[in-house]
């Protein structure tokens, strides 16, 4: 897609250094503080990511489901691979432009504070603190709460209760690590906590036998039993423990670039409420609907390039990488290892569904 008129004059305001993946996407990777940060002014972030023609997207790494490196190919797939490759379609016009950064835990809140990423796109809970230090949170993509998965060659608990005095595994610098301290103290249960900073030692002393349980977002719990030599030995709980909203984080103090990735993500819920797929959405721009055409770029252009955007931009999304509704299917759904039913991942139309975009006019 080309670009606006208006970019070639914004490119020339902004002095930046230049910074490649193919679909399914390979992996380009640079280690959360291995390099110099490249960061930008306020307000230049979108000039930046197209001057350096690439995305620079933080990403776990080591999720299968929502992002894992293969090792075979190179490449990075999931749920929010998807979502970084849907914000580059929108702003470079090809999903592929994406360096994938993998981040720690304990590296993420610098990795946005340095402008070391664009984006954040990691399991990542939004909290008030992360709000007013890390960056911008964008809309809820995966609406999670922490639970607890048990080795039931080990124990056979079922509540937290039936946990006393057990060895339970979890990850430092996150929320579950404190969500894990709440919950026990509140139901003054004793426990002996394992602590890692990284979650590839963490889940391996699980795997190894050193913990009784292992305590993270359902979703990660999910995700790491299929990697467990008998998953079958290994079960998820019925509790859970917290709210654990995850979505996007743009660094602080660039309100545009904000609003590029808020509205990404809002574009892919409104798409799969339209019924726009990637099968139809050249057919759907062809609408009489006015909803439809406004979105899709038809009528109402200027919405689009008060973004800074191409008129068009949500239809480069949605031939990327679909409605939200696909790339959960693709990533998560009944024909995936994981199998997750989407519960409160579901348009708000749907009863419990909690996903709503604001009106695009």
């Amino acid at each position: 897609m080309s670009r606006p008129a208006l970019l070639a004059l914004t490119l020339g305001a902004v002095i930046v250094a230049a910074a490649c993946t193919s679909a399914p996407p390979t992996a380009t990777q640079t280690p959360a503080g291995s390099a110099a940060a490249t960061s930008a002014p306020a307000g230049a972030r979108l000039a930046l990511v197209r001057s350096r023609d690439q995305l620079i997207c933080g990403v776990n790494g080591s999720l299968p489901g929502f992002s894992n490196l293969d090792q075979a190919t190179s490449a990075y797939s999931g749920f929010d691979v998807d979502y970084c490759r849907a914000l580059a379609a929108a702003v470079l016009g090809d999903p592929n432009k994406v360096e994938y950064r993998a981040v720690s835990a304990a590296d993420r809140g610098p990795a946005l504070q340095t402008g070391e990423v664009d984006v954040l796109i990691r399991n990542t809970t939004w909290t008030v603190g992360r709000d007013t230090a890390w960056g911008l949170f964008a809309p809820t993509t995966f609406y999670d709460g922490q639970g607890m998965m048990v080795n039931t060659t080990r124990t056979d608990a079922t509540t937290l209760e039936e946990l006393s005095g057990a060895t339970i595994c979890v990850q430092s610098g996150t929320t579950t690590e404190l969500n894990l301290t709440d919950q026990m103290r509140a139901r003054n249960v004793p426990f002996e906590p394992l602590v890692f900073a990284e979650i590839e030692p963490t889940y391996a002393a699980y795997a190894e036998g050193r913990c009784d349980a292992v305590t993270s977002d359902r979703s990660q719990l999910v995700s790491r039993r299929t990697a467990l030599t008998t998953p079958a030995d290994h079960a998820i709980l019925e509790v859970v423990m917290s709210k654990e909203p995850l979505g996007p984080v743009s660094p602080l103090n660039d309100v545009q670039w904000f609003n590029v990735v808020k509205w990404v993500v809002f574009s892919t819920f409104e798409a799969e409420e339209l019924g726009i797929t990637q099968a139809n959405v050249a057919e759907m721009a062809s609408s009489t609907n006015p909803v439809i055409r406004r979105l899709l770029g038809v009528e109402t252009p200027e919405l689009g390039t008060a973004l800074g955007l191409d008129p068009d931009w949500v239809v480069d999304v949605i031939t990327a990488v679909g409605n939200y509704a696909e790339i959960y299917d693709r990533n998560l759904g009944p024909n995936t290892p994981f199998d997750l039913a989407r519960g409160p991942n579901q348009l708000w139309t749907t009863p419990g569904g909690l996903l709503y975009a604001p009106p695009y006019r």
